[in-house]
C-alpha cells in the first residue's frame, strides 16, 4: 500500500528546500560560534567514604566520556560548568557510598563538530587502555543530523562504534545519549527546524534499535520534559534558558539536569551488574 503521508512530507520538503538551504546558510553565517570550555579533561578522584575493608577488595571505576560538541561542554564557560563538571561531583558523593568502588578514573575525549565518523576514527586513534572501561558515555548524532548523513551510513558506523568500544576499550557498559529536541533549538528558525527535528528523530529511533540488539549497550532517553518541570517548579519558561547564547548548545542549567540523569543511569547499571 502507497504511504500517502511519506509522499506528501517528501514533496513539501522538495518545495521548501531552497526556504531550508537560505535558513542554513545564515544559521551557519550568523550564529555565534562558541568555544570548547577550558578545564580538565582527565582526572582521578579518591572515593573517601569507601575505606572499609581490605584494599584489595577495592577497584577503580573507570569512566570515559566521548564525543561532539556537547560532550566537550560547549555553551559553558568552563568544565566545571559544562556536562563532566556537573557528573563527576555527584558520581563522586554517590559513589563514595559504593563499597566496591574506592577510585574513579574518569578522562574526556570530546571535539566540537565531530560525527559518529570522526568518533569512529578518534576510537581508532586513541590507545588500548590498560585497564578496561567500565563505562563510556558516548553523545553523538547533531552533527551527523547537520550533515544530513544517510541512514545506512548512520546504522553502520553506530555499529563499528561499539564494536571497537568493545573490543578495544574492554567497555562493561556502553551509554548512548540520545539526541536532544533540536526542532526546539532556538538557532534554528521554521520551517528549517521541522526538517531537522525530523531527522534528528529518525537518526535517534535507528540509534535506540542498534543499542537493543547489543549485550552491554544502553540508549539513554534523557528526559528534557523533566528537566524544564523541575526547573520551573510548575510555572510557565521560556525554554530558551535550556540552551546557551548561540540558541543551540546546552546552557550550564541543562548540563546540570543532565548530569544528574546520566548519574541515575550510571548507578543503576553498575548495580545491575553487581548484582548478575
Amino acid at each position: 500500500m502507497v504511504d500517502t503521508h511519506k509522499i506528501a512530507s517528501v514533496a513539501k520538503d522538495v518545495l521548501l528546500a531552497p526556504v531550508y538551504f537560505h535558513q542554513g546558510r545564515r544559521i551557519k553565517r550568523d550564529t555565534v560560534r562558541l568555544p570548547e570550555p577550558d578545564g580538565e579533561r582527565c582526572g582521578f578522584v579518591s572515593l573517601h567514604a569507601a575505606t572499609d575493608g581490605p584494599a584489595s577488595d577495592k577497584s577503580t571505576l573507570k569512566l570515559m566520556i566521548v564525543g561532539d560538541s556537547a560532550a566537550a561542554g560547549v555553551g559553558s564557560q568552563t568544565q566545571q560548568e559544562a556536562l563532566v563538571g556537573k557528573l563527576i561531583p555527584i558520581l563522586t558523593q554517590q559513589l563514595s557510598a559504593h563499597s566496591s568502588f574506592n577510585m574513579l578514573d574518569w578522562s574526556l575525549q570530546a571535539t566540537t563538530g565531530h560525527t559518529s565518523f570522526d568518533i569512529l576514527r578518534r576510537l581508532y586513534v586513541l590507545p588500548a587502555p590498560t585497564q578496561p572501561v567500565d563505562v563510556m558515555l558516548l553523545s553523538v548524532g547533531v552533527n551527523d543530523t547537520t550533515s544530513n548523513v544517510a541512514i545506512d551510513k548512520w546504522k553502520q558506523q553506530i555499529e563499528d562504534i561499539i564494536a571497537i568500544a568493545q573490543r578495544k576499550f574492554g567497555v562493561r557498559e556502553l551509554i548512548f545519549l540520545s539526541l536532544p529536541p533540536m526542532a526546539d533549538m532556538p538557532a534554528i528558525p521554521a520551517p528549517l527546524n521541522n526538517f531537522v527535528g525530523a531527522k534528528a528523530l529518525l537518526l535517534d529511533q535507528i540509534l535506540q534499535q542498534v543499542c537493543a540488539t547489543h549485550a552491554g549497550v544502553n540508549y539513554m532517553a534523557t528526559d528534557f520534559a523533566r528537566m524544564i518541570k523541575e526547573h520551573s517548579n510548575g510555572s510557565p519558561i521560556d525554554i530558551a534558558v535550556m540552551f546557551a547564547s548561540d540558541g543551540f548548545h546546552p546552557s550550564s542549567l541543562m548540563y546540570g539536569y543532565w548530569a544528574q540523569q546520566v548519574s541515575e543511569r550510571m548507578l543503576a547499571l553498575l548495580d545491575m551488574s553487581k548484582a548478575e
